[in-house]
């Protein structure tokens, strides 16, 4: 994967930058994707939140025939413990990194960072967040598994032992299983951490409902 900067799209909050979220496509979209949720989450401008939606680098994905599309790491199968290239986990997680260290150098405290993403920039969010070794204000992760499958990821930081985690996930959801998500939310809640767990009657999605349950986590986290 490339070791560039992660281009993306940033939308700058009416105010002075005082937060920042960084949200994490899925397999095969960009940061267009998710761009337009901004001003449906109703965040209140006294915050100061700057929103980030990088582009994922195009790569050849296994499970789609090895079709080249935008993908944090490649698919090899359906296995849970084996779904994920862990390697390209790591890549992507260095390039997501580094994009959180540019923003603190910007001056936002990484303690007014959440890092969000949904479905593979979900997976994405999780095993970055867990393991950064800065505290960040939030983990969100939609619809979405843990890529180390049923164990937790290795090298996890202190730093974010009790920062905030919020996962969602569609009870119809075709395309990564509820039961998947649910794995991930035991998992993390038996090794201490505090996490919410909601569902939704959705497929693969994100419902208005939803977003404004997010905008309201969002708030209690960049409000602290």
């Amino acid at each position: 994967m490339s070791r560039q900067p992660l281009e993306r799209i940033t939308i700058e909050p009416q105010t002075q930058c005082r937060a920042c979220v960084i949200w994490l496509h899925g397999l095969g979209d960009s940061g267009a994707g998710f761009a337009p949720v901004v001003p449906l989450l109703g965040l209140p401008d006294e915050l100061g939140v700057r929103f980030i939606f990088p582009h994922a680098p195009s790569i050849p994905v296994t499970i789609n025939q090895g079709y080249v599309m935008p993908a944090w790491y490649d698919i090899k199968g359906m296995d849970v413990d084996n779904r994920a290239d862990i390697a390209g986990v790591q890549a992507s997680e260095q390039a997501i990194a580094a994009l959180i260290e540019e923003q603190i150098a910007t001056g936002v405290p990484s303690d007014k960072i959440v890092l969000a993403g949904f479905s593979q920039g979900g997976v994405m969010s999780l095993f970055t967040g867990l393991r950064f070794p800065k505290p960040l204000a939030g983990i969100m992760a939609l619809s979405c598994y843990l890529p180390t499958g049923h164990a937790m990821p290795d090298n996890l930081s202190e730093a974010n032992r009790h920062t905030p985690l919020l996962q969602q996930h569609g009870e119809q959801d075709e395309v990564v299983p509820l039961a998947l998500g649910r794995a991930a939310f035991e998992l993390i809640s038996a090794a201490g951490y505090a996490c919410e767990w909601h569902t939704y009657p959705m497929g693969h999605s994100v419902l208005p409902n939803q977003l404004q349950h997010i905008g309201q986590w969002l708030r209690a986290c960049l409000s602290e």
